[in-house]
């Protein structure tokens, strides 16, 4: 009788190679394009004449642009705003489309719908929805006063958190779906034996499973809100003044309007980094690094 072999003996792990497209496609679109930002965030260059190093000019002159620093202020905001309102939403519904509820399945179609459209279509739809002449605000005045929602800070601010989401609570909701449908039934049938009742497994059983779920859900709105860019080109041109000026917008505005394409590579690079730095935050003090490093050692 021979010995079972030990665990992982004979077994080959795929080579290099299997990785190599990836790590190409990542390469040529990715890691080269950042370097260049990162070199044309250093020179003065309009798109036309060729680039001039300048040094520092490019980061002291943001450092000192007070738009700059409100743009950043309100990206935050919208952020923030983006993650408090759709986590909450986007769980319940997750977990209530992971269920067998009559016509679940047509109801989570129809509200899944937002998810074929581009940001673009969306906010040419709320524009217009919300017009303050021909609109919905229009009509109710007594609720929406003048009518004119993005004539004013919390007004505009209010509209572009809503508008987000409106169009993004699905994806995440689709993502809690899976997760909620992957969490063994045996916990449930264990816990209803025990006595408890659909409130406190949903609390005990559902929401600590879907820990994992939350971390991923949550980098993916961390990013997307700091990325905001088509919503706010669309419904308020950053207006009223800059008061919806989001950081993406502002790298846009400086690059392709001012010809400024080296403050608009240090805006990106800013972006970057911050993008990057909330995304690693949100990993570290969720415990998510030292919870799979830890399962991969045992």
């Amino acid at each position: 009788m021979t010995a079972a072999p030990k665990s992982g003996a004979g077994v080959t792990r795929p080579g290099f190679v299997w990785a190599a497209p990836a790590a190409v496609f990542f390469t040529l679109f990715a890691i080269v394009p950042l370097l260049l930002v990162a070199v044309l965030s250093f020179t003065h260059w309009d798109g036309i004449t060729e680039p001039r190093f300048n040094g520092l000019d490019n980061w002291t002159a943001l450092i000192d642009d007070p738009v700059m620093i409100q743009s950043i202020g309100t990206t935050l905001l919208l952020t923030v705003l983006g993650v408090v309102l759709q986590t909450p939403i986007s769980i319940l519904l997750g977990v209530w489309a992971a269920g067998h509820q009559r016509n679940r399945a047509v109801l989570s179609a129809i509200y899944f719908v937002p998810l074929l459209l581009s940001a673009t279509a969306v906010s040419v739809v709320w524009r217009a929805v919300l017009d303050p002449n021909f609109g919905v605000p229009s009509q109710l005045t007594w609720l929406f006063g003048d009518g004119n929602l993005l004539g004013s800070r919390g007004g505009a601010i209010a509209v572009l958190a809503f508008v987000g989401v409106w169009q993004f609570t699905p994806l995440h909701a689709l993502i809690y779906q899976g997760g909620a449908r992957a969490i063994p039934q045996v916990l449930y049938q264990a816990a209803a034996i025990d006595g408890a009742g659909t409130v406190r497994q949903f609390f005990h059983i559902t929401l600590p499973q879907l820990r994992n779920t939350a971390i991923t859900s949550s980098v993916l709105m961390v990013v997307g809100g700091l990325t905001t860019f088509d919503t706010v080109l669309i419904l308020t041109q950053g207006g009223p003044g800059t008061d919806t000026t989001v950081s993406a917008f502002y790298m846009y505005q400086k690059a392709f309007k001012s010809f400024d394409f080296g403050g608009g590579s240090a805006i990106a690079l800013v972006l970057v980094a911050v993008a990057t730095l909330i995304s690693l935050a949100v990993v570290r003090f969720t415990g998510y690094d030292r919870m799979h490093g830890t399962t991969e050692g045992l």
